[in-house]
């Protein structure tokens, strides 16, 4: 693993979910596309490697994972209407999820190559800055075997409850889509799917278990210092409109 990678950190604030996803997919383009050119290439003549990473909230939107079950989405069109949500079918993995106003979401776009090729040790990573997250709060959180995400009371599975949901895609070993980590979500919403397709575990917020409403830009500071360090990485901020710069034209 080379620790000297530098990785691109974008916030983007609110962000459409729809928008945020078509900029992941040309983001992911490029730099397969710089990837593969390469090949041609020499040593010397090569693009660097690009790593990006994402940061944003979402206006309240339902997303269905590829092998996710249409039936886990518990409300129709009139009830989602209702309560100011859509609805996407998406490429990544897992099941149903929501995201809203007041979760941290977070999309690495990795070329995995320049780290390590393991799909499982990019998901254990990811979980592990969110569980060091959460222990910077004071926060006993951890892993339930057999279940990607992060959970509190794992010894007790009749309390237990889901802190961060994960679902990523991969292609040539470059990443997309990523962790939502429940800081300050309304879990109102939660009501209306069946959460990852698991009927029988609750979620959870910072905020529900602390019992405040939480800075998001110091969480979000803090989760990007912990996967900086697990990975590891150099993050870099860059301004959310020098985005076009990444994607071909």
């Amino acid at each position: 693993m080379d620790s000297q990678q530098l990785v691109h950190v974008f916030d983007l604030g609110l962000a459409d979910y729809a928008e945020t996803w078509d900029l992941q997919e040309k983001i992911l383009a490029e730099t397969i596309r710089l990837k593969l050119e390469n090949r041609d290439r020499t040593p010397e003549d090569q693009h660097p490697p690009r790593h990006l990473l994402l940061f944003c909230e979402h206006p309240h939107v339902y997303t269905l994972g590829k092998s996710g079950q249409e039936e886990h989405l518990l409300a129709d069109g009139k009830q989602l209407s209702e309560i100011g949500a859509t609805y996407h079918k998406i490429n990544r993995g897992g099941d149903i999820t929501y995201h809203g106003p007041g979760q941290l979401v977070g999309y690495p776009i990795f070329d995995l190559d320049h780290f390590f090729n393991d799909i499982h040790q990019y998901l254990r990573l990811l979980e592990e800055a969110i569980i060091r997250t959460c222990a910077d709060y004071g926060i006993v959180a951890g892993r339930i075997e057999g279940l990607t995400g992060v959970w509190l009371d794992v010894p007790n599975p009749e309390r237990a409850r889901k802190i961060c949901a994960f679902g990523v895609r991969c292609s040539r070993w470059v990443t997309m889509h990523g962790f939502a980590f429940n800081v300050n979500s309304d879990l109102s919403y939660f009501n209306r799917i069946v959460p990852c397709g698991i009927s029988d575990k609750g979620v959870t917020s910072l905020q529900q278990e602390l019992g405040y409403t939480l800075d998001l830009a110091e969480v979000t500071q803090r989760v990007l210092g912990h996967l900086a360090a697990v990975f590891p990485f150099r993050a870099q901020l860059i301004s959310p409109e020098l985005l076009d710069s990444y994607v071909q034209t």
